[in-house]
């Protein structure tokens, strides 16, 4: 026997291609067989003999078709044996159809009796379950059963709660051992899945008194980070960078205004967005101080992260204590929203997507290689049927276990379009007013543009919000924050004018540019967020100049543009108080010196977190005058413009019933100006920001430099005092 190298491929049910580095003997009979779990001998036909780069090439026909689930080995008379690899039939057309498997069961299925595994895992010849009680503990091994469409399952009589366990997976010849990729429950970092009693982890998530919302418009939106919002010093919030840190009420400052969960609450925000809560790869849960990151590294997609568990490898610990955290924000009537990154994992190669079905869950370029439009190496293949379905799958169980209100998609244009509107209508089932919102762009990746769920395909979504990019480059500027390349018209560029009246409505009209939304419910308005550089960092480049006073009022005037636009308003944490990121954009792993929430910081300008308290409670207040307007159509008719002195803007807004007018001045300019009325308006939100008592109606106005103002005009029948100063 020559020891020569040669690989063998399954190309169809029928069809095995076979690559020997040296021409086989020939001879009146076929030199390969195919050999079926070390038992049955196939005979296999060469139908076609070719040549490429050194390589002798055979295409053998077998007339018994090759079922999958079976250990191939392909034995050549001249050069040994080597098993079959069976990892292109996921590319046959039919794989998808034949091995779709639609059950709820997968993962571990527990109850106090019995507990049933279950895994797909079609191309697998065999698959066996390792479990043991505890770490002390020698795994025991059970082989598991194949059923229909590629699901192994086994049951185990008895109480498993608590049980400590995993796959080893038999594909193609080689075995890997594996987690759960439907495990519920985990130890510190991933190391094995853990079966859970969800019936011991029950606790009330207040969800039945929550307020519901007709409208993503009545919403506003507080982006945050679990570690970052607990771990500052300046609190006497007791479990600092955890769950449970959030969850702690009554929780100050050094000098004594609210911390934490309350200082949210004081806020008056509807929504919070956390950060990625699921778990994470790169943060070593054990010593979460030595690896900072936010998250969007996924590596279990149904578990909780535990470096915000007070006991990792406490598989109940992180649940429960995530729970609790939903729980005091329900409590408190704030709906929770969860970032999600179904666009890539930390690693294809190691996932235990790859080990248990290789060459199915991640999108390929035409030449074999991964597509890489997140940028992290790989790409989530969403129109496979059972990534699609583990997507839907994890974002359902979010929903039922812990209450989740809503998604934020990470690189939401990476995801197909049929994926983001089925898990819309799952998610709409379990509760009709859940928010699906992300990040629309266009990344380069090996799905048809008119397939993916981008800004640019938003009419084929009409009810999912995106971040709307160009209202943050046309209100703030770019993201260029250490060039600076250009402000925005909010930081004084008004050359933006006719730019910001688009964004101003919505970007639903078609006013200077072409609508780039159906409504305004899926325009997401933002000037910072996790990613890039944050806002004071952006004012303190294009005012380098300028006082403290002065950049403060400056934010002060770009977060009210926010809350009185057309749209959805979104805030990242810290942003109202002017947070610093020391001009640096991209902060994922920096730690908490560049991430965290500074309560010294809030302390010092606790008036500017008094003001957007102010703000959101009139946008609450006066929110008819916007959710009032159901279509494009009805804002762009309701809406007149009046370009003022130095760049300002007027804008009046005519309630449907004609019985109240609003009007929005902006002065992004360093200069008072001075404003005429026709009518009799009441200033409600001013410098000083909203004037709850405010009943004097007036015609003529001073609106200070760097100022939002916002009017309201004098009801018909309405019994007010008037003046003319």
């Amino acid at each position: 026997m020559i020891n020569t190298f040669f690989g063998a491929n399954l190309v169809d049910y029928h069809t095995i291609r076979i690559a020997i580095f040296s021409e086989v003997n020939k001879s009146d009979s076929s030199p390969f067989n195919l050999i079926i779990d070390s038992e049955k001998i196939i005979v296999l036909e060469i139908a076609k003999q070719s040549y490429l780069n050194g390589l002798c090439l055979y295409e053998c026909r077998s007339k018994d078709k090759i079922e999958l689930g079976h250990n191939y080995v392909i034995q050549c008379r001249d050069f040994g044996s080597t098993s079959l690899n069976v990892n292109e039939a996921t590319t046959f057309p039919t794989f998808d159809d034949d091995f779709y498997y639609d059950g709820d069961d997968l993962g571990a299925l527990y109850s106090k009796e019995k507990t049933t595994f279950k895994l797909w895992a079609p191309l697998a010849s065999k698959v066996s379950l390792f479990i043991r009680k505890n770490n002390n503990e020698n795994f025991t091994t059970y082989k598991m059963k194949r059923g229909e469409k590629g699901v192994y399952e086994i049951t185990l009589d008895g109480d498993y709660d608590g049980y400590m366990y995993r796959y080893s997976v038999t594909n193609s010849g080689l075995n890997l051992i594996t987690t759960d990729p439907y495990g519920k429950g985990s130890t510190a970092n991933g190391k094995d899945s853990v079966v859970v009693d969800f019936n011991k982890a029950k606790i009330d998530l207040f969800e039945k008194d929550l307020p519901k919302y007709e409208k993503y418009s009545d919403a506003v939106i507080y982006e945050l980070h679990v570690r970052d919002l607990t771990i500052d010093a300046n609190t006497n919030i007791e479990h600092k960078g955890k769950y449970l840190g959030l969850a702690e009420e009554g929780r100050v400052t050094k000098k004594g205004n609210p911390a934490g969960l309350d200082y949210i609450k004081f806020l008056g925000v509807t929504h919070v967005q956390l950060l990625p809560i699921y778990d994470f790869k790169t943060t070593d849960e054990l010593n979460p101080d030595t690896t900072y990151n936010w998250g969007y590294d996924p590596a279990q997609y149904f578990v909780p992260e535990g470096s915000f568990s007070l006991n990792p490898n406490d598989a109940y610990s992180r649940i429960i204590e995530l729970k609790q955290l939903i729980a005091a924000f329900h409590k408190n009537g704030i709906k929770v929203n969860m970032d999600v990154v179904f666009n890539h994992v930390y690693s294809s190669e190691f996932s235990t997507f790859e080990k248990v079905v290789p060459n199915y869950y991640f999108r390929k370029n035409r030449n074999g290689t991964l597509c890489n439009g997140s940028g992290c190496g790989n790409d989530l293949d969403t129109s496979r049927k059972m990534v699609r379905k583990m997507i839907i799958d994890a974002l359902v169980f979010w929903m039922k276990e812990y209450g989740i209100d809503g998604y934020r998609f990470d690189l939401m244009g990476l995801i197909d379009i049929d994926t983001m509107n089925l898990a819309l209508k799952e998610l709409r089932k379990i509760k009709p007013d859940c928010m699906i919102y992300g990040e629309g762009w266009d990344m380069p990746t090996n799905l048809p543009s008119d397939k993916k769920a981008t800004i640019y395909n938003s009419f084929k979504t009409p009810e999912i919000a995106f971040f709307n990019d160009t209202y943050r480059d046309i209100v703030r500027g770019n993201n260029d924050f250490k060039n600076n390349s250009y402000p925005g018209y909010i930081l004084g560029n008004t050359s933006f004018l006719e730019g910001f009246k688009f964004v101003y409505l919505g970007s639903c009209v078609n006013y200077c540019y072409a609508p780039r939304f159906k409504s305004q419910e899926q325009s997401i308005n933002y000037v910072e967020c996790h990613d890039n550089g944050t806002v004071f960092d952006k004012i303190t480049r294009s005012f380098p100049d300028a006082d403290l006073e002065t950049k403060l009022r400056i934010l002060k005037m770009i977060n009210s543009t926010v809350l009185f636009s057309f749209g959805i308003p979104f805030f990242h944490a810290g942003q109202e108080i002017g947070l610093s990121k020391k001009m640096e954009d991209n902060t994922y792993n920096k730690g908490d010196e560049y991430n965290k929430f500074d309560y010294s910081i809030l302390d010092e300008r606790f008036e500017e977190s008094v003001y957007l308290k102010s703000l959101i409670e009139a946008r609450k207040a006066y929110r008819g005058a916007f959710s009032q307007f159901k279509s494009s159509d009805d804002i762009a008719k309701s809406n007149i413009f009046v370009n003022l002195e130095r760049g300002a803007l007027e804008v009046k807004i005519f309630s449907k019933n004609n019985d109240e007018t609003y009007a929005y001045v902006f002065n992004p300019t360093n200069e008072k100006i001075s404003l005429s009325f026709e009518d009799y308006y009441r200033l409600i939100v001013g410098s000083a920001g909203y004037l709850r008592n405010s009943d004097i109606y007036i015609q003529n106005f001073i609106v200070d430099p760097y100022t939002v103002n916002v009017y309201v005009v004098k009801k018909k029948d309405e019994k007010v005092s008037k003046s003319n100063s």
